[in-house]
């Protein structure tokens, strides 16, 4: 969470400031109709690669769910494609190449370490002290004062009782 103001700063005032000034250099460079028909066909080309990738990812989720495992690396590819073709189909050359590295086969394995990486780092924590909360070793059962029921992390409500048959009243 501390770092959620950096991301905002990047994301919403640096990454346009980025794409205006390339898309002015671009423009002097081969003309303004140019650089907007380059804008087009790269809008075109994400859409186009977004459709393609994201048929082979739904394809090999499915096929990965028919098998019976995990769709761990289907559904981050998934994730990536989707995250990916937004950023080709926005207008800019910065984000587009963002995008492309997120959706071609080649370049998403590297994609997918990254995700991997930070979804590891955002689960991973502990909390309260040890034995408490997620981490290595800590799952239920691993560690003191973590099972069910305990007072940091109480369980279901259980009432003791008897059970009457309606008929034997």
């Amino acid at each position: 969470m501390r770092r959620l103001p950096l991301f905002l700063v990047i994301a919403f005032i640096l990454v346009p400031i980025a794409e205006i000034y390339v898309l002015i250099q671009v423009g002097q460079v081969i003309g303004p109709w140019w650089t907007i028909l380059l804008l087009i066909a790269d809008s075109i080309l994400g859409s186009w690669l977004l459709k393609r990738e994201g048929a082979r990812a739904w394809t090999a989720f499915r096929i990965a769910l028919a098998e019976g495992r995990m769709p761990a690396k289907e559904l981050a590819d998934g994730i990536l494609i989707v995250v990916g073709g937004t950023l080709m189909i926005s207008p800019g050359f910065v984000t587009d190449v963002f995008g492309i590295f997120l959706i071609l086969p080649l370049t998403r394995p590297l994609g997918r370490r990254l995700l991997s990486r930070v979804l590891a780092r955002r689960l991973v924590f502990v909390q309260g002290g040890p034995g408490a909360g997620f981490g290595p070793g800590n799952g239920p059962g691993n560690g003191p004062g973590n099972g069910p029921g305990n007072a940091r992390r109480p369980g279901p409500d259980v009432v003791q009782g008897d059970v009457i048959d309606p008929e034997d009243r």
